[in-house]
């Protein structure tokens, strides 16, 4: 029992950056942008973090450099797919690009540098719990930052007129445009939105995870979540089981080697990108269902008289 629990608090823990930058991402593709660069605002926010964490020596600095990072980042893509009505795959690859090596750059000379990063904080009585209190009551504060972000998104896309608003503007930007809603705002705010939460998970990794800078250290979160968004039908509640799903593959290979596993170190690491091939593999075989809840609009250029 002690041993599955602290599977589990490490899978919260390695799920974390990955359900930042998913919920981000689906609230951006709700409106109806597809944005492909979440590496790139992942990687700035992560390097942006770490740089203001040290020079200030404080944490929450750190924190929100990176989201405002990832908002700045984000500005550059609205401008190119939103503004211009430029073509959102290429704009997002090349935001991707732009940030993997922007990042590289500006932390070359912090790479290895460590800092104390944000430490484990027990909420009292609900830590003593059994299994569920050690598994998500003795976290650190960016975990249950997320988890609150989490039910705010779930809350704000089912019970609010925003998220109805958001929804409208995704399926049909011109009938919403018709009815008077201001499509180019709802679409800057979901972008801006989702590139700070890119930032935020960024920082996650700098800051908590492995407090340190590494060039690369994302390692492909940026495009799992844009896998993991289409397996979640666009639904949040689904993105948390497949961000803790991908978490628990990121670690099992640290856990098979504990108990003695006898296999390669590499290919026990490949575990969580076989995962996400699976994902992709069992979105194939139901394409009805994937199109029946893709917003209609997603990817498409929204040009207003047009």
């Amino acid at each position: 029992m002690e041993l599955l629990t602290n599977v589990l608090a490490a899978t919260v823990v390695a799920g974390t950056p990955l359900l930042l930058v998913a919920l981000g991402e689906l609230v951006c593709e709700r409106s109806g942008v597809l944005n492909l660069g979440q590496e790139g605002m992942m990687l700035m926010g992560a390097v942006a973090g770490f740089i203001a964490a040290q020079a200030s020596g404080s944490l929450a600095v750190g924190v929100f450099a990176a989201i405002l990072t990832g908002i700045a980042m984000s500005m550059l893509f609205a401008l190119m797919a939103v503004t211009l009505a430029a073509n959102q795959y290429a704009a997002g690859l090349a935001l991707t690009i732009f940030g993997t090596g922007l990042s590289a750059f500006v932390g070359a000379g912090f790479v290895g540098h460590s800092i104390d990063g944000f430490g484990k904080l027990a909420i009292p009585l609900l830590s003593d719990l059994p299994v569920i209190g050690k598994v998500l009551f003795t976290q650190d504060l960016l975990v249950y930052l997320s988890l609150i972000l989490f039910v705010s998104v779930l809350l704000f896309l089912s019970r609010t007129r925003g998220g109805l608003l958001l929804r409208a503007v995704g399926e049909s930007p011109h009938a919403a445009n018709a009815n008077g809603l201001k499509v180019m705002t709802v679409r800057y705010l979901a972008v801006a939105f989702g590139g700070g939460m890119a930032g935020l998970a960024g920082a996650y990794l700098s800051l908590a995870y492995t407090p340190m800078w590494t060039e690369g250290m994302t390692a492909g979160r940026g495009w799992i979540a844009l896998a993991l968004v289409v397996f979640a039908s666009w639904r949040p509640e689904r993105v948390l089981l497949g961000a803790y799903l991908f978490g628990a593959a990121s670690i099992l290979h640290l856990v098979l080697q504990g108990l003695g596993w006898k296999s390669s170190t590499e290919l026990l690491a490949m575990l969580p990108y076989v995962v996400t091939i699976l994902m992709l593999v069992l979105l194939s075989w139901h394409p009805a269902r994937t199109r029946l809840n893709t917003p209609l609009s997603l990817g498409q250029p929204y040009r207003p008289g047009r």
